[in-house]
């Protein structure tokens, strides 16, 4: 059985709810931050997300509040599950209240916008570099709709240190949830990130009315840019046939849980981009992944269509049948071509 540690989890969304039932019901003292105040009091009332995730109940030992401060003290491990874009600002905040030994679970999966850096990297800047020491990446095929019920899952645990991804996989591993190490924090990162944009135009396919073989198409040719990307930018490619590569990309490309697939099928429906992140309600990291990838295929010189054909109908206006016709019709080119 693994040692108990005092937890924190920063962000009292879905994904943070999930985990914080988790690792409380296996016995590790567990504390939620939620930014804002008249969220965290709704939770502290509720023990649940009535509406964004229903039935899936913290314990009343959980703690809540919306003081980071009280929140991280004396904690052993600070769970970062945050959206992509609160990263840096609640890295900025952990400043001289995050205890020193802590390790750093990052549960986030996007990009930062503006400046297309990992989560990783923000932690980094924010934090100091030797915060790296103790950083580790939380991936896989993962909906907190099924973790919240303990329906059997698994992630990777993937960190600069081969010993804080294994001490990272001790306090996650229960019957339900099976966590495997890797040391490819960046293959990790990038895996999760672009499989966002990948499942939007999966939404995209089944909204028009296509079929299996379009999907099958858009998941492979899909996890061909993912790697191109990743082993350009340093990765290892072993890393996306893995879970936290073609794993993530299958649940977020076929489940009806995943909000970048929601909003995909609501954009191939008829609904503007504005219009269709308000009918689904939370973040949907894909939306501005999508720009980032657009940057870093031009700076590593990567050739992703799929991702920039949903660049395109996300931020142009393109209609989304225009832009699978446009795919379908590219240069005839070798399967394994690299560019």
């Amino acid at each position: 059985m693994s040692e108990v540690r005092r937890i924190a989890v920063l962000g009292g969304g879905s994904w943070g709810v999930a985990l914080a039932r988790l690792l409380s019901r296996k016995g590790h003292p567990t504390r939620v931050w939620e930014f804002n105040p008249e969220a965290a009091d709704v939770l502290i009332q509720d023990r649940q997300l009535k509406f964004k995730l229903p039935g899936v109940l913290l314990d009343e030992s959980v703690g809540i509040s919306s003081d980071l401060a009280v929140s991280v003290a004396g904690t052993e491990v600070v769970v970062l599950a945050v959206p992509a874009g609160f990263m840096r600002s609640t890295c900025r905040s952990l400043r001289g209240c995050l205890p020193e030994s802590a390790l750093l679970v990052s549960a986030a999966k996007g990009l930062e916008k503006g400046t297309r850096k990992r989560m990783s990297q923000v932690a980094g800047e924010e934090l100091g570099e030797e915060a790296l020491d103790r950083w580790a990446v939380l991936s896989g095929p993962s909906h907190a709709e099924e973790v919240g019920r303990d329906v059997p899952t698994t992630v990777v645990s993937a960190a600069f240190r081969p010993e804080v991804a294994r001490a990272v996989q001790r306090v996650f591993m229960t019957p339900s949830l099976r966590v495997y190490t890797s040391d490819d924090v960046l293959g990790a990162e990038i895996g999760g990130a672009i499989k966002n944009v990948i499942a939007i135009a999966a939404g995209i396919s089944d909204g028009l009315g296509f079929g299996d073989n379009t999907k099958a198409a858009l998941v492979t040719r899909g996890l061909a840019e993912i790697m191109r990307l990743g082993t350009a930018m340093g990765a290892r490619p072993e890393t996306f046939a893995g879970l936290s590569g073609l794993g993530d990309l299958v649940v977020t490309c076929c489940s009806v849980h995943s909000r970048n697939y929601r909003l995909g099928r609501l954009l191939a429906e008829g609904k503007s981009l504005p219009a269709a992140l308000d009918f689904i309600g939370m973040v949907v990291e894909g939306v501005s992944t999508a720009e980032s990838i657009a940057g870093l295929s031009r700076d590593y010189g990567v050739e992703m269509p799929i991702s920039t054909e949903i660049a395109s109908v996300l931020f142009d206006g393109k209609p989304p049948r225009r832009a699978v016709s446009d795919l379908m019709m590219r240069e005839a080119k070798p399967e394994r071509e690299r560019t």
